[in-house]
């Protein structure tokens, strides 16, 4: 595959379809979105598709294509696919399914595809295809509800159901790209991302994950993004035993580890969702607002249950209301009066409802706080039915105020149907995000805040090498050199000797030397777990006593850790790194003690990692107070 033809076949200017209903549909879609090239049908059975001649083959057409679109079976897609490679296609889109998302035979075909399509670049198979709003370009079989843009998010999907369901979103979200990429025998999501990288019309980036392939590749790709401020947000399923075993039956692809693709997606800015209309409402932020250097922000409404509401809403978020500070409180009194109780969040009441210049007064002293951001809450009653006229007015006031105040605002609906399309546009234009529905909004604001810290660490970040694990299952070393070797990197243990049972009686002098009370345990490679086997005597006042628990311990080992017992800790936190064959070397922070199973509180970071992401791991800990 080159990257010529990954470019042919995103921004192409001339198509090809090879089937029957499914390929008179593209070029119907692609005629209805305004596709400006050439369209060559290729059927044996068909003289003419949708007005256009059809050719008996690729061999005859008389120009290579940009991109295809196959939608016959998969064993002619095969053949089909080798006779466009032949003709030097740019790229094509299998729809056909039953590859390797059905087992052996399956991954056998893809294999013959993969080896077939040559250097084309391949979308597929069992996929929908692509959408390319900013060309008018529809490799897409199906309705959709896009329209033309000049910029806008791309989203690229593992299911093409979800990808038709976007398409119809009524969020105010330009798309600019929809790509369905089924089982991704080609072209992979880091590769689709890079692309993307090269296209300035490109404000965001989606993905819709149920695995990851290439952790390392997309490890570089994500610091590009980073660095050249494209935010990417995630829609990751398979976090389920039950979403799991869907994701390889439906795309083949492999879920992983679901802590580790948190892990991977927090350390390069990437925004994970969880709920499409999360993953909707954060594209739309990051690609309007930008990133937020703090989680402070203050809200404005009429309504004493909104500001409630928001105030519990953005409690639960770990976000931050800024007191008022005296210049807000005298511009704020100065226009309400002494009817409204002045705080953040502001219910601002009535009385200046419908008041445009009162409005945009009390709301340029709102926003000139300490806040990063401030939400206009406001929802429209139904266009069909009543007269928004009033709404508007606080609309305008509101922008006029972040004009005036150069600060950072958008206005949120609680419900997101409260939000008209001629609304959303009009803000849009305006340069204020329409959000829509309180929750995702905090939640995207939250996101911002992610995204800022990890452009803030940029210097620091590095791409992952699981290439370096291993290769051998490894060893065990028993508890002593175990010490021993962290000691020689700085982790402090108490201070210990090992004795043997034939020469317990000459360990006496060793043992007082390190002072009681001491701790006697088994010592043993092949005992990990010792409490569960009664390997482990605690408090040991003096050396008969320590001489008996080695006794009853003697069926177990012929070797003891004697180790001097510390105050009682402050809290106990379990430190593990693990190897992983798609991630690498991975570093786990918990509550340790009697705490890791009850509270399962637990925090992963990928290696190499910094002191600074160390800390902010230990802070998301519930036992970090305890710290």
């Amino acid at each position: 595959m080159s990257s010529a033809n990954v470019k042919r076949l995103l921004r192409p200017k001339t198509l090809a379809v090879v089937g029957g209903r499914f390929a008179e549909a593209v070029i119907r879609q692609s005629d209805l979105i305004g596709f400006k090239g050439e369209i060559f049908p290729i059927s044996t059975k068909r003289e003419s598709m949708q007005g256009r001649k059809c050719y008996a083959s690729a061999a005859d057409l008389p120009t290579s294509p940009d991109a295809c679109f196959v939608a016959v079976d998969r064993e002619q897609s095969i053949r089909v696919i080798g006779d466009l490679a032949g003709v030097d296609a740019g790229g094509v889109v299998a729809y056909a399914s039953g590859f390797a998302e059905v087992g052996e035979e399956g991954a056998r075909l893809q294999a013959e595809l993969i080896n077939a399509k040559a250097d084309m670049a391949l979308v597929g198979p069992n996929c929908y295809g692509m959408l390319n709003y900013l060309d008018g370009v529809a490799l897409w079989p199906d309705e959709h509800g896009g329209r033309p843009v000049q910029k806008g998010a791309a989203i690229v999907l593992q299911s093409g159901n979800i990808g038709v369901n976007l398409t119809m979103q009524q969020r105010g979200l330009s798309l600019a790209y929809l790509i369905s990429v089924g089982n991704q025998a080609d072209l992979q999501m880091h590769d689709y991302v890079e692309a993307f990288l090269e296209d300035e019309r490109i404000t965001c980036i989606g993905l819709h994950i149920e695995g990851l392939t290439d952790v390392e590749t997309f490890s570089k790709v994500a610091l590009k993004a980073l660095a050249r401020k494209v935010p990417i947000v995630v829609l990751k399923t398979g976090a389920s035993v039950e979403g799991q075993k869907l994701t390889l039956s439906h795309t083949s692809s492999l879920s992983g580890s679901d802590a580790l693709c948190s892990a991977l997606f927090e350390r390069y800015g990437i925004s994970r969702t969880h709920t499409l209309s999360e993953f909707l409402e954060t594209l739309k932020f990051l690609s309007t607002v930008g990133p937020m250097p703090s989680k402070k922000i203050a809200s404005i409404s009429c309504s004493g249950g909104e500001a409630a509401l928001l105030a519990d809403l953005a409690s639960s978020q770990g976000l931050e209301l800024p007191q008022l500070i005296a210049e807000q409180k005298t511009a704020l009194f100065k226009v309400l009066g002494e009817k409204v109780s002045l705080s953040n969040p502001l219910d601002y009441h009535t009385y200046i409802w419908n008041d445009e210049a009162a409005q945009q007064a009390c709301f340029a002293a709102m926003t000139s706080g300490e806040q990063d951001i401030t939400l206009k809450i406001l929802d429209y009653p139904r266009p069909d039915l009543c007269d928004i006229s009033a709404w508007n007015k606080t609309a305008r006031a509101f922008i006029n105020a972040l004009r005036q105040t150069e600060k950072k605002g958008v206005i949120v609906s609680t419900l997101p149907e409260n939000m008209p399309e001629q609304t959303r546009d009009w803000l849009l234009a305006e340069g204020v995000a329409p959000m829509q529905g309180l929750e995702h909004c905090l939640l995207a604001i939250k996101h911002a805040h992610a995204w800022f810290n990890a452009l803030e660490n940029l210097k620091d970040l590095m791409p992952l090498n699981p290439s370096q694990l291993l290769v051998s299952d490894g060893l065990t070393l028993n508890e002593y050199e175990s010490k021993a070797l962290l000691n020689q990197f700085g982790l402090l243990s108490p201070r210990s000797l090992v004795l043997s049972l034939e020469r317990l009686e000459p360990s006496q002098t060793g043992c007082d030397a390190l002072g009681y009370p001491l701790a006697v345990k088994v010592l043993s490679a092949d005992i990990i777990h010792k409490t569960d086997v009664g390997g482990v005597v605690l408090n040991v006042q003096s050396f008969a006593e320590l001489r008996q628990a080695v006794l009853q311990m003697k069926h177990l080992s012929q070797d003891f850790l004697i180790e001097e017992m510390l105050e009682k800790p402050v809290t106990e936190l379990l430190l593990g790194i693990s190897r992983d064959t798609q991630f690498g070397l991975t570093l786990t922070i918990a509550a340790g003690g009697i705490w890791v199973e009850l509270l399962k509180d637990s925090q992963t970071l990928l290696l190499p990692t910094s002191p600074r992401d160390i800390e902010v791991a230990l802070k998301k800990l519930k036992a970090y107070p305890l710290l």
